[in-house]
C-alpha cells in the first residue's frame, strides 16, 4: 500500500471526480458524518470558568494549561455557517455553561438556524439553576440538559464536589419541573451524569432512582480519569480488555484443572535459572497461553492479568446490572461504560462528525485531545497534548473542517489501526508515555491506542 493514496467520496454508487489525498486508502460515501461538507455535531466550550472545584475535573490537575475565559459573541457567530447542517450542538466544555452571560442568546441564535429535529444541550453542576433561569433556558429553546450528580449521600457528595450540596441538585430538578409546567410546549429532556469511583459506585442504583423520581429522563455513567497519583485507587475499571480477561479466565480454568499455579511466573521465568520440573511446566503453560493470544490477535498484559482483582470486576458488573434494573423500572434511558476496556474500539466523536471548539476559537477533534493535561492510566503517568487544526476566528469553521490535515486525521482514526497500549507487555513505552506523542508502535500518528473514550470507559453527552 502506498504511503499516500486518496479518500474518494462516493455518491449514488459513483466515485466523485475529485478526491482528497490522505495517508492510506479509505472509501466512504458522502453521507458519512466524518466527510460531510460541515460537521454534524459541534461541542462548543462557552467558558472555562467554574463555580466548583471537583476532584475529578481536569482543571484541578497539575500540569494542565487551561486558561480561563469566555467565548465572545463574535467567535460564536463564526460557527453560524455550520448551524444549518448540525444534528446536535453541545454548549459546554471544561467550565460551567450557566456562568456565561450570553448562554440563552447563543441558544436562540443556534436554534433559529439549525434544522428541524436537531437539538441544543449542555451539562451543568446545577448550582445556578433556579426557576427563573430554567424558564429562561426553555424560552431560548434548550432541548437537553444534563446535571452532574455523583452521590445522594451528602457527605460523599461534598467530598467529590467541593463547594456543592445534594440539595443544590434537588433545587435544580425542582426548578426544571416548574419550568416544564409553565412551558408545556417545551420538549426538554433532563438527565444526570454520574462519575463512577470506588467511593460512590455502590450509590449508583439509588442515584438513578432518586433522579428519575425528580424528573430525569436519561442518565450517563462514566468511569473516573485520575489526574493525580492520589486518585488512582479510586478507578473502578480494570485495565485489561474484555477479550484478554475472557481468554485468561479460560486458561485459568485449564491451569486449575492441571494443578498449575501461574502466580509466580515472572519471578520463576526471569530470576530462576534452575527450575524444577513443575516450574518448567508452568512456564511452558504460560507461554502456550501467550501464543494462543497472539494467534487470536489479543493483547495480553500477563502481569496485569495475574494481579487482576476479579472481585472488583464482579462487584462493578453487579452494580451495573442493578442499575439497569432500576433504569428499566423507572423508564430511565441509561448509558453505562464498560467494566473493562472494550476490544471493539470506535471513536463516536469522529464517527458522528463531531468537532470541538474552545472558548478562544481553536478547533479540536475530540474530548481526549481538547486540552493539555497529565493523568494516570494503568497506574502510570500519561501526558496528553491537545490537537489544534485551526481557529475559527482566522479561517472559519468550513475551512478548518475541510483542511487536508484535519480530513487526514479523521480518516486515520476511522481505520482503527492502533494497538491496545494498556494491555501491552512492553508498557510503559516511549511511544505512548512521552510528553509529546508522535506515533505509536504501529506507526499510527493518531494517539488513540490509549484513549479512554475509544476504549469504552468514558461516556459523555453527545
Amino acid at each position: 500500500m502506498s504511503e499516500e493514496t486518496k479518500i474518494c467520496k462516493v455518491s449514488d454508487g459513483k466515485a466523485a471526480d475529485s478526491c482528497q489525498t490522505v495517508p492510506d486508502q479509505i472509501l466512504l460515501p458522502d453521507s458519512h458524518p466524518a466527510f460531510r461538507e460541515y460537521p454534524s455535531r459541534l461541542f462548543v466550550e462557552l467558558t472555562t470558568r467554574c463555580n466548583l472545584s471537583c476532584q475529578m475535573c481536569v482543571k484541578q490537575s497539575w500540569g494542565n494549561s487551561i486558561e480561563e475565559g469566555d467565548m465572545s459573541r463574535e467567535t460564536f457567530l463564526k460557527l453560524s455557517p455550520a448551524f444549518p447542517h448540525l444534528e446536535g450542538l453541545l454548549l459546554n466544555g471544561i467550565g460551567e455553561s450557566l456562568l456565561h452571560p450570553r448562554l440563552e442568546e447563543f441558544i436562540g441564535i443556534a436554534k433559529e438556524l439549525m434544522p428541524s429535529g436537531s437539538w441544543v444541550g449542555f451539562q451543568s453542576n446545577g448550582l445556578l439553576l433556579d426557576e427563573a433561569r430554567a424558564v429562561s433556558l426553555l424560552d431560548a429553546g434548550l432541548d437537553r440538559i444534563c446535571l452532574s450528580l455523583n452521590a445522594i449521600c451528602p457527605e460523599t457528595f461534598r467530598k467529590i464536589r467541593e463547594g456543592g450540596e445534594v440539595d443544590d441538585l434537588a433545587q435544580a430538578f425542582n426548578a426544571l419541573a416548574t419550568a416544564r409546567k409553565l412551558r408545556p410546549e417545551s420538549r426538554i429532556s433532563v438527565g444526570v451524569e454520574f462519575v463512577l469511583m470506588q467511593d460512590n459506585m455502590h450509590q449508583l442504583p439509588e442515584v438513578l432512582r432518586w433522579s428519575a423520581s425528580r424528573g430525569a429522563d436519561f442518565a450517563i455513567v462514566s468511569h473516573l480519569l485520575p489526574y493525580d497519583a492520589e486518585h488512582v485507587s479510586q478507578a473502578a475499571y480494570d485495565s485489561n480488555t474484555e477479550q484478554a480477561i475472557q481468554l485468561f479466565r479460560e486458561w485459568q480454568q485449564k491451569a486449575d484443572a492441571q494443578g498449575i499455579d501461574m502466580t509466580d511466573y515472572f519471578y520463576i521465568y526471569c530470576c530462576k535459572y534452575k527450575r524444577t520440573e513443575e516450574e518448567e511446566r508452568m512456564v511452558a503453560f504460560v507461554h502456550e497461553m501467550m501464543e494462543d493470544a497472539r494467534s487470536k490477535d489479543i493483547f495480553l498484559h500477563v502481569k496485569n492479568l495475574l494481579a487482576m482483582d476479579g472481585e472488583k470486576i464482579e462487584r462493578v458488573a453487579r452494580i451495573f446490572e442493578d442499575a439497569r434494573k432500576v433504569a428499566e423500572e423507572c423508564g430511565l434511558e441509561l448509558k453505562l461504560p464498560g467494566v473493562s476496556p472494550k476490544s471493539d474500539r470506535r471513536c463516536d466523536f469522529i464517527e458522528g462528525g463531531g468537532a470541538f471548539v474552545s472558548w478562544n476559537g481553536e478547533v479540536h477533534p475530540c474530548y481526549f485531545l481538547w486540552h493539555r493535561f497529565i493523568c494516570y492510566f494503568s497506574g502510570r503517568k500519561k501526558y496528553v497534548a491537545n490537537k489544534v487544526f485551526g481557529n475559527v476566528t482566522d479561517k472559519g469553521i468550513f475551512e478548518v473542517w475541510n483542511d487536508p490535515a484535519y480530513v487526514s486525521f479523521r480518516a486515520e482514526v476511522l481505520r482503527h489501526e492502533y494497538p491496545f497500549c494498556s494491555n501491552c507487555n512492553l508498557l510503559p513505552c516511549e511511544y505512548i508515555y512521552c510528553e509529546e506523542f508522535e506515533q505509536d508502535c504501529y506507526t499510527t500518528t493518531v494517539p488513540c491506542g490509549d484513549c479512554f473514550w475509544c476504549l469504552g470507559l468514558f461516556n459523555c453527552m453527545q
